[in-house]
């Protein structure tokens, strides 16, 4: 005797699957604006970070040579020798970083905040902004 196979086939029919998708697009719409706001401020955080570690390659540096890099100099100083004779870098292991939006650090020596000033202009670019827009400084020590 041939069993009926049909009562034994399990899955899932087309309602189910549309229910799993909707709940699924209800708790997409709901986490993710958290998620991308969380985003933004991690990138705050981690140019924070690289603004820090600047600062300390940037601190060896003068211990070396008597003073910070000029602006003319920039950054670039600390990766190879500008022609200073006590100049005993490379200051920093990986090669100068980009802040987290793909732009090369602002440095300026003397700058207008302290001694010199580090900053990253943030997610748009321009002087100024909140959230992720907010420039990271070093003389503003939050993101």
């Amino acid at each position: 005797m041939k069993a009926d196979n049909r009562g034994l086939q399990r899955g899932f029919t087309l309602i189910e699957l549309l229910v799993v998708l909707v709940i699924l697009s209800l708790l997409a719409a709901l986490v993710g604006p958290r998620l991308f706001s969380k985003l933004g401020k991690g990138r705050q955080v981690a140019a924070a970070a690289q603004i820090k570690l600047l600062e300390q390659a940037l601190d060896q540096y003068r211990l070396d040579a008597g003073g910070y890099p000029t602006t003319e100099q920039g950054l670039g100083a600390l990766l190879e020798n500008p022609g200073i004779d006590n100049w005993d870098g490379p200051y920093l292991k990986k090669g100068l970083p980009k802040d987290p939006w793909g732009r090369p650090y602002m440095y300026q020596c003397p700058g207008q905040h302290g001694e010199y000033d580090l900053f990253s202009y943030g997610k748009d670019g321009a002087p100024g902004g909140d959230g992720e827009d907010k420039d990271v400084t070093n003389w503003d020590k939050g993101p």
